[in-house]
């Protein structure tokens, strides 16, 4: 059994299947596309048009925001008089492209007009007093903020007291309190008229340039859709005219930073989209603000410096590499911290000295990927006695809430339902973590962790084809309120699987869908291949997509999810035990040989368990300790095996089934072998088979197993006689039949368990063990 990592929801079609019916026939799409139209509220043939091929309509007047004609009519006084301007951004990618939309908007005006922006580490997000300070100082008369500003109080009070405004634009969320700033520009300020509340900061930023410059400015869309889609703001109304025309904007964009950006990210311009902005563009961006100073970033978007634009963008790319050095380091300490942890915990509290706190974001969300509970990720710093960090957390458990629990425990936080900042005394770490698990259980959520995804569809054979994927990425741009469609392959077989990427870290397989067979890779679920064999039935959630490769077109399933009902059988067979074997975790070892128990005992990892069953009531009696059974050696008899798996049922079974004696190759002796060993007994006196064993087997051209077990044989019929090594014929032995003796019938038995245990089919193996526990149930 392989269970789901997330919670998959089924969308239900049921009650829309008139109006699908309906609105395919009346637009000529397919019933697939229809349901998923429905799905975005887009329940009219005039919606769906319209947000198929958006206008410009959708875009709105920048004075409807609060504060913007003041906002402007400050800029152009500074600008008239050539008062000193600095642009105050934000070290992500929407606080560098917001940054450069107005250093380019302020410049086309004529301004004097300058940037800075804030280090993650000296800094700290928002305005910061000291910065203000220091840029006033250095001549500034008017701060625009750009991507912050909104809980800048005691920076903007300062920067009042020394006589220079300052413009906060912004769009996050508003404080009950907001700054005594000049103008405050914001989406959602309760006293605006602004139609659209989600605009990302350089959303906010491009409509202060519009405003400024009284057109919109469309040579600036392609920094918009960068800052928009990686800020994950919602993809629907003006985002997604923004997001649509800036991707075009990209394909065609003459900046020579993103021109030489797309060059050494081997970015192709013309297939662009909006996940090369979020998995290309969007993190090389990011990265030296993750690491340092964020300004180059800014730089490489404005410069018309090509020489300087190959320099900046092979220093954001070695920045980019630095941070995904950085972030595979700490994820892979922090996977191996979570095998020291109780699986029950609902929370997880990392910490470790040494982490870079610019990466530990990342590398929470890694840990809520794989395993589905809310994560936090600290680096202890010694020297302050605090320890710093991320968390990420899942739709079930609201992280800020759950913060605000322990915020005495403290040093500082903040955040929103799904990500939080912290810094916590050294001390209270361990607190912390016990306390976010009781606030889980409070809440009911404990156990029932996990990130929820809806699922469009289950797909159907007519589904798949490239027609219908074409059709589909009309939806696109894809994102936040705008997700790219989930299917469902559900009860599929899987034809061929295995590890791909440098480390093995991914998975390719092919799966079978009716008679088709569809291509599938999985990125991160590597380890899956090990337990996932061939001719496996699965489900699996993802996307469809189409793959280019020589020219040719051919789909592609992207797997996010994965789960296989019922018991799991993994076949270890061989003529030794794999050391593989023994890296099964939380599992329980069984062993049947004693001899064996005591020789691999100590190999099996900590968090497993061994055991030695050698009779039929240890059998009866035994119980499982955890959900994996690993069946190390060959048992003595079938029934025995069956014994031990009457009462149990494991998720998973592993077999190795290991057997040095051999007894099913090796067969039971021939008739006329027992009868010459006879003949050969009653013929001589006191034969030593204490000293002289070997000498009596050459003789009798038999192996000493095998003659030692015939003379067993003989001996428990009451056909000889054994005293101090002597052996000797019993004169005139009761007739007996030599298959009843306990020997040779445990013989039989060995015979027939090796037979069907270590020389049978896997599949046949794998029938037996699943008929066993069906019976025990």
């Amino acid at each position: 059994m392989i269970k789901a990592r997330m919670k998959w929801k089924l969308v239900n079609e049921e009650q829309h299947k008139p109006l699908i019916k309906e609105l395919a026939e009346q637009l000529s799409y397919s019933p697939l596309f229809i349901s998923l139209c429905l799905q975005r509220g887009l329940d009219t043939e005039e919606k769906i048009k319209s947000f198929i091929q958006p206008t410009e309509e959708g875009i709105h007047d920048p004075f409807l925001m609060h504060d913007m004609e003041r906002a402007v009519e400050r800029i152009m006084m500074a600008v008239e008089k050539g008062d000193k301007i600095v642009i105050y951004g934000d070290y992500d990618a929407d606080g560098v492209t917001s940054t450069s939309v107005l250093l380019e908007t302020l410049e086309m005006i004529g301004a004097n007009v300058d940037f800075y922006i804030p280090n993650r580490f000296t800094d700290g997000y928002g305005p910061n007093t000291k910065a203000f300070e220091n840029l006033i100082q250095e001549g500034c008369q008017l701060i625009v903020t750009c991507d912050n500003g909104v809980s800048g109080h005691e920076a903007i009070q300062k920067a009042n007291e020394l006589g220079v405004d300052v413009i906060v634009t912004d769009h996050h969320e508003l404080p009950e309190e907001l700054p005594q700033a000049y103008a405050v520009v914001h989406p959602r300020h309760p006293e605006g008229h602004y139609p659209f509340e989600d605009l990302a900061g350089v959303g906010v930023a491009f409509k202060v340039a519009t405003a400024l410059l009284g057109e919109m400015p469309v040579e600036l869309l392609d920094l918009v859709a960068i800052g928009t889609i990686a800020d994950l703001v919602s993809l629907r109304d003006e985002n997604r005219v923004l997001a649509m025309q800036g991707i075009q904007a990209l394909k065609q964009t003459q900046r020579i930073g993103l021109n030489a950006l797309y060059e050494i990210a081997n970015l192709n311009k013309n297939d662009l989209s909006e996940e090369s902005v979020g998995f290309i563009i969007g993190p090389r961006l990011n990265a030296p603000g993750r690491l340092g100073d964020a300004s180059p970033a800014v730089k490489l978007l404005t410069t018309f410096d090509d020489s300087e634009a190959q320099s900046i963008a092979q220093f954001i790319q070695s920045k980019n590499e630095e941070r995904q050095k950085y972030v595979k380091q700490i994820t892979d300490e922090a996977f191996d911290m979570l095998e020291e942890i109780d699986t029950e915990t609902d929370v997880y509290v990392l910490a470790k000295e040494g982490w870079h706190e610019g990466v530990l974001g990342i590398v929470a969300s890694k840990v809520v990927g794989k395993t589905g509970k809310p994560t936090i990720v600290l680096n202890i710093d010694q020297a302050n006695g605090t320890a710093k960090g991320s968390g990420r957390s899942v739709q079930a458990f609201h992280l800020y809430e759950a913060l605000d629990t322990v915020r005495p425990l403290t040093a500082a936080f903040g955040g929103h339902h799904m990500a939080a900042g912290l810094t916590v005394p050294l001390e209270n770490i361990e607190k912390i973590q016990a306390k976010l698990n009781e606030y889980a259980v409070t809440q009911q959520v404990a156990g029932e962790m996990g990130e929820e995804v809806q699922i469009d569809k289950v797909l159907e054979i007519s589904d798949l084809t490239v027609d219908a994927i074409e059709e589909i990425n009309q939806l696109a741009p894809f994102g936040t309120d705008n997700p790219k469609p989930t299917f469902l392959l559900d009860g599929v077989e899987v034809q061929s699987i295995r590890k791909i990427g440098a480390d093995g870290t991914h998975l390719k397989m092919s799966v079978q869908l009716d008679q088709y067979l569809l291509d599938s890779i999985g990125f991160g679920f590597g380890e899956l291949v090990d337990k996932i064999p061939e001719k496996t039935v699965l489900s699996t959630i993802g996307k469809l997509e189409i793959n280019e490769w020589n020219r040719a077109r051919k789909l592609q399933f992207r797997v996010e999810d994965v789960a296989v009902k019922g018991i799991q059988c993994f076949d270890y067979r061989g003529t030794q035990i794999p050391e593989t074997l023994w890296k099964n975790e939380q599992a329980d070892f069984m062993f049947f040989d004693p001899e064996n128990h005591m020789r691999f005992k100590d190999k099996i990892h900590p968090s497993s368990k061994s055991h030695n069953v050698q009779t039929r009531k240890e059998a009866k009696e035994f119980k499982m300790e955890n959900k994996h059974l690993v069946l190390v050696d060959c048992p003595p008899s079938m029934t025995m095996l069956s014994l031990v798996l009457e009462d149990n049922q494991p998720e998973n079974i592993s077999y190795s089934f290991y057997s040095s004696s051999n007894d099913y190759l090796e067969g039971m002796p021939s008739r006329e072998k027992f009868a010459e060993t006879y003949k050969f007994i009653r013929s001589h006196q006191n034969i030593d088979v204490k000293n002289q064993l070997s000498i009596l087997a050459k003789t009798l051209n038999i192996k000493e197993n095998r003659l030692i077990f015939i003379i067993q044989v003989f001996f428990e019929v009451g056909f000889v006689k054994i005293d101090n090594g002597l052996l000797n014929q019993i004169e005139n032995p009761e007739k007996k039949d030599l298959t009843q003796a306990l020997t040779y019938q445990k013989k039989l038995q060995r015979i027939s368990a090796e037979e069907k245990l270590v020389y049978s089919h896997s599949w046949e193996v794998d029938k037996w063990l699943l008929q066993q526990l069906s019976t025990g149930e």
